[in-house]
């Protein structure tokens, strides 16, 4: 039987394998119990192939240590919005996010996820195989291509209310897409969106994808068919062109630490400044 995983991203299984690696850790951040399963046979080798370029002496921020912050900084957004009322979770570019199975939602909370068909599909397949259950209210798949102006139409028909109070997060996703669909994006969600709603995602600056030291890094992404080809210096002035107040935070950060950060990552994000953006709309 051909495993269906095989034809979803690198980049996704990348991440399933960092979170898989980071919830063996007796003092894990986060507990994923199925991005093992999810990483499958090629992300562990994939993984592995990109944390080689993230050594202390190469002028480059941990990928271990970026990817556990970047996932409970994430985590902990969510959980505060939804606890504040926010009874509905955008992800866009979904991919083996397994948070809306992994999470404790409070009452009522519904879980959108926006990617495309075929890594929706093959993420539940493997799901299904393992007898998970969604923890939240209602759990709804979108399969779209967020690069496409109708995946919006498909989000609404799938349930979601853009009037009611929401919560948003493109993580690992803006680096992908160039500045056109990255404003394209943003617009969309800020006509889905009411004031109150949140917006989360993590960049790099652009001055980062100069930075001599990750070009070997970027050279593996380009191999892969999924280069970096977008940045920005200020990211809050980005999200202020569409309607949302945001704070700029960068790992190792009050919030952005939880005791991963170390001197050589403080030192290397100094040239390589990969930020997340949490915005409001207001």
């Amino acid at each position: 039987m051909r495993d269906p995983l095989r034809d979803v991203s690198r980049t996704s299984l990348v991440t399933a394998a960092l979170r898989a690696a980071e919830t063996r850790r007796p003092d894990r951040l986060y507990d994923d119990p199925y991005a093992e399963h999810l990483a499958g046979e090629d992300g562990p080798a994939l993984a592995a192939e990109v944390s080689a370029f993230y050594r202390h002496s190469s002028g480059v921020p941990r990928i271990t240590a970026f990817n556990a912050i970047r996932t409970r900084f994430f985590d902990d957004r969510l959980l505060a919005r939804t606890r504040a009322g926010a009874g509905q979770v955008v992800i866009c570019a979904a991919g083996m996010d397994t948070r809306a199975y992994r999470l404790g939602w409070p009452p009522g909370v519904r879980v959108f996820e926006v990617d495309y068909p075929e890594v929706l599909a093959a993420k539940e397949h493997v799901l299904a195989r393992l007898g998970a259950a969604p923890r939240c209210a209602g759990h709804h798949l979108v399969g779209a291509d967020l690069a496409e102006p109708g995946w919006g139409d498909r989000l609404l028909a799938a349930g979601y209310d853009p009037g009611g109070p929401s919560a948003w997060i493109l993580e690992g996703l803006l680096y992908y897409l160039d500045e056109v669909d990255v404003r394209a994006l943003l617009r969309r969600v800020r006509a889905l969106t009411a004031p109150g709603a949140t917006m989360t995602a993590n960049v790099a600056a652009a001055s980062t994808l100069r930075a001599p030291s990750l070009q070997p890094l970027l050279g593996v992404f380009r191999g892969w068919g999924a280069p970096w080809v977008f940045g920005v210096d200020d990211p809050a002035a980005l999200w202020a062109e569409y309607g949302f107040r945001a704070d700029v935070v960068l790992p190792g950060q009050a919030g952005a630490h939880f005791g991963r950060w170390s001197d050589a990552d403080e030192a290397a994000s100094r040239t390589v400044r990969l930020l997340f953006v949490d915005g409001t709309r207001v």
